[in-house]
């Protein structure tokens, strides 16, 4: 997956991205397995009189680069023979429109029916205004059955030409089908964590949208059922008729409990087919209290800089009202902003400087100790913060990121340690400058300002590049530019820079290139960024390859990524997230094995967001296991829709101190099986954390046995997601623990 750059990492998670959606196909539908193939560019290939026997056979539905075509950018076609049998509208139900559905296409088609365009999404080079990539979106053409262009009973020629201007390209992320629409395809559901509210008494209302998106009235029954999945008990089944009118929607509330296990399913079965459109979800639940109104200080407890560097440090902290902040101690070179508690400067001598921070509003004051180590090292804790590739893909703009800055700060984040804004792929020009300097293009009219807005707020700035002729998303790279480059990203205030192979490996001699071809590139701007009178937090993206977190210290790496991309969905964090355990020994304080970002709230990849397709059970294992791992903590959704339960998985101070804690230890890995795992982690003040994972469909009871865990004594126990104790615990501690999900404590009073 990594060779074909992130632009694979979907598979078919857009399908349900954009209105009306493809649910599904429908009965009689016909798949497209196969088409013919070839690069170039040539008008006549559209024509269903072109003889293509001699291009070559492609499975549709993966990228040419897997098929033959590794290193190929550009124009390519594909035409595919089907036979499409009028049966298909005589068992139709509505009997309207023959739909076409070809998945996704990198990065932009021009899709024709026996010479017949029926459909464009995305701008060619030759096009006003340019390449414009539209790879995230669905390829969804419709016709009338009455459409010349159909022949009936005969053999029909689908012609797509492509464009791809970097990274994967083809036919890709689903299997293309052809169907007849039905009423049915009409229906969406609008399904959202901002749609529930939680109120008195352990309760939650649920709001849910039903939509028309066609322009005839549609009748059936919507049909709902509330269920307690840890008993298996019905608590509530109701059916209504309904009719909704052409581009018309029905709002439906619905009353249960809140709590872990709440799970219900709706439906809509449209009356003349019997075709059903449904959906099943689980209540998401909130375990975190609410943050007090008193101050407390949160984040980091210690922060790296080099000498003489520009320092930037926003302290942590909530609390009710204007907090003031003050610190004892500070070195030479530094001063605190009493009102906004960001701390700059510089200092000139290297060392380890221990101050004491204090917050206070009304209600009283909070203190706790910063060390300052002023030396070679940098992320002495593993960064947290936003990027914007998981959100806004390639359409990241200026206006986005401060959006999204602002985001940060007005919904609290700021107060818990979330501190980075890191623009991803997107943001360069067609073009250098006559000096060859790397220019962003017309998204981004001010990067300094944009950087200076950043750090007046307390945030620090991250950037993208590729060490390769172009980035993942067809951009320009730093391939023979890398030194004006590094003193580009310093001149405009840049604290973080992830380097995503992406083109370069067309540049290696061979697909599996030795260690030394895959240093190389993080070699060279290693010591570029080492020259630099700004400390830039270095982030290898390199998917894993030749086993980094071996030598990533040795790029000066202080992240680096151990795998391809994730996506939002059980298989694909299951099989990221607790594949780290074999690379604990390699996170150190400044050294951070990253299993890829966080894919809670919003997402979309700049194309339709929509809400994370991981349960709130697999979300609380996802937050719980990357910080058991030490792992950075990058936020990819759309921080101004972050829905209470959302923020409060994101905000649960107890859970953020694990993974910034100072000794910086990954969790090991202790007991593995097949239905369940436990983690343990030590933290620097002598207690541990351990984390009980249900790898189940189902509930189960797991326990954490004391002797199994070589731990000795009358231990406390206490629930880090409820911030609850749970009292001393003899021989062990057992809970019932949801499908996926986890129970996260933290022990003390053991002896070993």
């Amino acid at each position: 997956m990594p060779i074909l750059i992130r632009k694979y990492l979907l598979l078919f998670l857009l399908f349900a991205a954009l209105l009306p959606k493809a649910h599904s196909q429908n009965k009689g539908s016909i798949t497209l397995k196969t088409g013919k193939f070839t690069t170039g560019d040539v008008p006549a290939w559209s024509q269903p009189s072109f003889i293509d026997t001699a291009w070559k056979d492609q499975k549709l539905g993966d990228p040419w680069q897997r098929q033959g075509f590794q290193n190929y950018h550009g124009f390519a076609w594909y035409r595919i023979h089907i036979t499409i049998p009028s049966s298909l509208k005589t068992n139709s139900a509505w009997k309207d429109s023959l739909r076409i559905y070809l998945a996704h296409v990198n990065d932009v088609d021009q899709t024709f029916l026996n010479g017949v365009q029926i459909g464009k999404i995305g701008s060619f080079p030759e096009d006003s205004g340019g390449y414009v990539s539209k790879w995230p979106a669905v390829r969804e053409y419709r016709l009338s059955i009455n459409n010349p262009a159909i022949k009936w009973d005969q053999e029909n020629v689908i012609a797509v030409r492509c464009y791809d201007g970097g990274g994967s390209g083809g036919i890709f992320m689903g299997t293309p089908y052809i169907d007849m629409l039905e009423k049915i395809d009409g229906i969406s559901f609008d399904n959202t964590g901002e749609s529930i509210r939680y109120l008195p008494g352990n309760k939650a209302e649920k709001s849910l949208h039903i939509s028309n998106h066609f322009n005839i009235p549609i009748e059936g029954t919507f049909s709902y059922t509330t269920i307690d999945a840890a008993t298996g008990k019905t608590l509530e089944e109701k059916s209504v008729p309904l009719t909704l009118t052409p581009f018309s929607g029905k709002d439906f509330a619905v009353t249960m409990p809140h709590r872990i296990g709440i799970e219900y399913n709706m439906s809509f079965t449209e009356k003349g087919s019997g075709d059903k459109r449904s959906i099943k979800q689980i209540l998401p639940y909130i375990l975190t209290p609410a943050i007090s109104d008193k101050p407390q200080i949160n984040g980091a407890k210690v922060a790296g800089v080099r000498p003489g560097s520009p320092f930037i440090f926003k302290v942590a902290a909530t609390g009710k009202g204007t907090l003031a902040y003050s610190a004892k101690g500070l070195p030479a070179g530094l001063s605190l902003n009493r009102t906004t508690g960001v701390i700059t400067g510089s200092v000139a001598k290297a060392g380890d400087y221990k101050i004491t921070l204090t917050v206070t509003n009304s209600l009283g004051s909070a203190s706790r100790a910063l060390t300052i180590k002023v030396g070679d090292l940098l992320a002495l804790t593993p960064p947290m913060g936003w990027n914007s590739w998981n959100c806004w893909g390639i359409s990241v703009s200026d206006a986005k990121v401060r959006s999204s800055a602002q985001a940060l700060i007005d919904k609290g984040l700021t107060g818990h340690g979330w501190m980075y804004m890191n623009i991803d792929d997107g943001w360069e020009a067609a073009q250098r400058a006559n000096d060859s300097s790397i220019v962003p293009n017309e998204k981004f009219p001010d990067m300094k300002g944009l950087g200076d807005f950043l750090h007046s707020n307390g945030l620090r700035f991250g950037i993208y590049s590729s060490p390769g002729p172009r980035t993942c998303g067809g951009y320009l790279g730093s391939w023979q530019n890398e030194d004006k480059d590094a003193a580009t990203y310093a001149s405009w205030g840049i604290d973080y820079l992830k380097y995503d192979l992406c083109s370069y490996t067309e540049l290696m001699p061979r697909r599996n290139s030795s260690l030394e071809e895959n240093q190389r590139p993080y070699i060279l701007m290693r010591d570029l960024l080492k020259k630099q009178s700004r400390d830039i937090v270095y982030s290898l993206c390199q998917y894993g390859w030749q086993d980094v977190w071996k030598w990533g210290p040795e790029m000066n790496g202080n992240l680096w990524r151990t795998t391809g991309d994730i996506e939002d969905s059980w298989n694909s964090l299951y099989r990221i997230g607790f594949n780290q355990a074999r690379l604990s020994e390699y996170a150190k304080p400044g050294r951070w094995n990253d299993p890829d970002m966080l894919i809670v709230g919003q997402v979309g990849w700049g194309e339709n967001l929509h809400p994370t397709r991981l349960t709130p059970y697999e979300q609380y294992t996802h937050m719980s296991l990357w910080s058991m791992l030490s792992a950075p903590l990058l936020l990819g959704c759309d921080l101004s829709r972050l829905d209470p339960f959302t923020l409060n998985l994101l905000t649960n101070d107890e859970v953020i101190a694990i993974d910034q804690d100072p000794l910086g230890k990954q969790a090991r890995q202790v007991i593995k099986q097949d239905s369940s795992q436990v983690w343990v982690k030590e933290l620097e003040d002598g207690s541990k954390v351990i984390a009980l994972f249900n790898l189940q469909n189902s509930f189960q009871s797991l326990t954490a046995d004391w002797d199994a865990l070589n731990l000795k004594g009358t231990i406390k126990v206490r629930d880090v997601w409820q911030q609850k104790d749970l009292g001393t615990k003899e021989k062990g501690y057992t809970v019932t623990v949801a499908p996926h999900g986890v129970s996260l404590i933290k022990i003390t009073g053991f002896t070993q």
